[in-house]
């Protein structure tokens, strides 16, 4: 990592010797047509859902077990463009065979012009994403065609000097591939040492949920009549702006009720609970233990389980709070809750680091192009 950011941060860019070229001359729409995928060769699937804006490769895809409409065929080595909503910004390298929605083109590099995955980078750049937003035509969605993004113009370096930049940027790639894998390691081992609290096999005293806490409802704030403050405004999504006033004393523990169902969000000072979300009290035989453990405790539980559904989902209040949970006794308690601050901090840095490395991909992207 370090490595690969000196190189970068030394990075002397000349482009005297880049020509200006259209991107049409240097890639092909492929559109070879999949009547029917569940029947074709074809076992993955890539929607507009599997496409995560700033991604350089696609990570997801769908089984095409199922898939009814027809698709388009995609080789390893394509680029997708995701033609629809353009303002979203999704264009990702494939490195499987497979078949994509309709609504995103297939781009094949010319490869006696380009090297490979070159253009994977061209079509993540600020500048060609904001020529293509300025051409998408339509009314409900925008859309951008093939013959519009094909006349974008840039200034392309010689093969040897797209091998080296290449060669850096996928090295960047590969750091923010790693950071995630670290990341996704440790939310595993999070997940792991929540199910403790769901399951009776480690021998620990049972209690529902409404046994430790009430469940206090919140209080309507709208936007135009916030006052902007010192105080927090927490709702079912987590902090959204200040008031000048609090309803709660910090600190405090919310829980989602309408919306993000089941959310749960901890909060270090006096904040105002909007009428979105429950705010918890743990009753007094239970004040010994520190809040920040039922915190965990609360983010154990699923409680979006108890979802009701409705245009708008909210949480069914008993439900949650017949939920059954396990606790431990004081010392384990404490050292369950040492764990999970532990982890959290973990968590709070590896996301540091994976926002600086993407952010400096970016910055990278957009000094080539």
């Amino acid at each position: 990592m370090i490595e690969t950011v000196e190189r970068i941060e030394k990075l002397n860019i000349d482009k005297f010797s880049w020509t200006l070229t259209r991107l049409g001359d240097l890639a092909t729409e492929i559109s070879k047509r999949v009547d029917n995928p569940s029947e074709s060769e074809y076992d993955r699937f890539v929607g507009l859902g599997n496409f995560v804006s700033g991604d350089i490769k696609i990570k997801t895809w769908e089984p095409t077990d199922n898939l009814a409409s027809s698709a388009k065929a995609f080789k390893t080595g394509d680029i997708l463009f995701a033609r629809r909503n353009a303002y979203l910004r999704r264009a990702s390298l494939v490195d499987f065979d497979g078949c994509c929605s309709g609504d995103a083109f297939v781009l094949r590099e010319n490869h006696y012009k380009v090297v490979p995955g070159f253009l994977a980078f061209l079509l993540n750049s600020n500048a060609l994403w904001d020529y293509a937003n300025s051409n998408a035509a339509g009314t409900m969605s925008k859309r951008v065609k093939w013959r519009d993004l094909a006349e974008y113009q840039f200034l392309l370096p010689p093969k040897d000097q797209q091998a080296k930049l290449a060669k850096l940027l996928w090295a960047m790639d590969e750091v923010i591939e790693r950071e995630l894998e670290v990341l996704e390691k440790i939310l595993v081992t999070n997940q792991s040492l929540f199910k403790s609290f769901r399951s009776k096999e480690n021998n620990w005293k049972k209690f529902k949920i409404g046994d430790l806490m009430h469940f206090n409802y919140g209080k309507s704030l709208k936007e135009s009549d916030r006052i902007e403050g010192q105080y927090s405004v927490i709702t079912s999504s987590g902090y959204q702006g200040s008031h000048s006033e609090f309803l709660t004393k910090g600190p405090g523990i919310v829980v989602g009720r309408k919306g993000n169902v089941g959310q749960v969000t901890w909060v270090d000072n006096n904040f105002w609970t909007t009428d979105t979300a429950y705010y918890i009290d743990v009753k007094e035989e239970f004040l010994s233990i520190p809040l920040k453990f039922f915190y965990y405790l609360l983010k154990a539980s699923n409680l979006v389980k108890h979802s009701i559904a409705t245009a708008v989902p909210g949480l069914n209040r008993d439900d949650a709070l017949m939920t059954k949970v396990y606790l431990p006794d004081g010392n384990e308690l404490i050292q369950y809750l040492e764990k999970f601050q532990n982890i959290d901090n973990m968590i709070v840095e590896v996301e540091s680091k994976i926002t600086s490395s993407k952010a400096l991909q970016k910055s990278l992207i957009n000094q080539v192009f």
